[in-house]
């Protein structure tokens, strides 16, 4: 279990972080970058959670979320491997949190409106939220993909859930707009509302 006796420790202040192992790296790092935009992306969650008391299945499952995101923000911050003798191995996300989040879709798409147009961010205050979140997922996914590139012994689990995770929280934005009832379509080249200049 974590404790957290003192929230301030000054030895960031030259611009350097530490991780769970490994030398200190500069707060702008790739790696440092990935595991903060899931964090972003998990208080952007929670902040939909705030939409959602409404639907406890769909806060249930942003719950478990939440959680989950904290393990992948775990495993991105313990660069390398454990060593063979490890007494405690490092926190990974595993393929069964994944394969969670592909039940879950398939769970909530089924009673989901066919899509026959793109949709735009909004509706229920719950589904414009969840859009965020998603968003923000989105780009962490960009980062742990670049992150893969740059140091390949980076777990590929953690794009797996992202990836995963951004059409969870696409199917549950629908879900929240009255199972796909309410969402706002977008509308290509709609040029009629648009004032015509003099």
């Amino acid at each position: 279990m974590v404790k957290l006796n003192k929230i301030y420790t000054r030895t960031g202040d030259q611009g350097t972080t530490g991780l769970v192992r490994g030398p200190r790296r500069t707060k702008h790092d790739l790696r440092i970058e990935s595991y903060g935009t899931v964090e972003e992306a998990n208080a952007f969650v929670g902040q939909a959670r705030l939409a959602a008391a409404a639907l406890p299945e769909i806060d249930a499952v942003l719950l478990r979320i939440q959680n989950d995101l904290f393990d992948v923000g775990s495993d991105l911050a313990t660069p390398g491997r454990d060593a063979a003798d490890a007494e405690y191995p490092s926190l990974r996300i595993r393929a069964v949190q994944t394969d969670w989040l592909e039940s879950q879709i398939d769970r909530f798409n089924a009673d989901l409106a066919p899509l026959n147009s793109f949709i735009l961010p909004g509706g229920t205050p719950l589904s414009t939220a969840l859009h965020i979140a998603r968003t923000i997922v989105r780009r962490a996914e960009r980062l742990v993909s670049a992150l893969l590139e740059a140091e390949p012994e980076t777990s590929a689990e953690t794009l797996r859930y992202l990836n995963r995770l951004s059409d969870l929280l696409f199917v549950l934005c629908r879900t929240a707009n009255d199972n796909g009832v309410s969402d706002v379509l977008w509308v290509p080249g709609n040029f009629g509302d648009v004032a015509k200049p003099d």
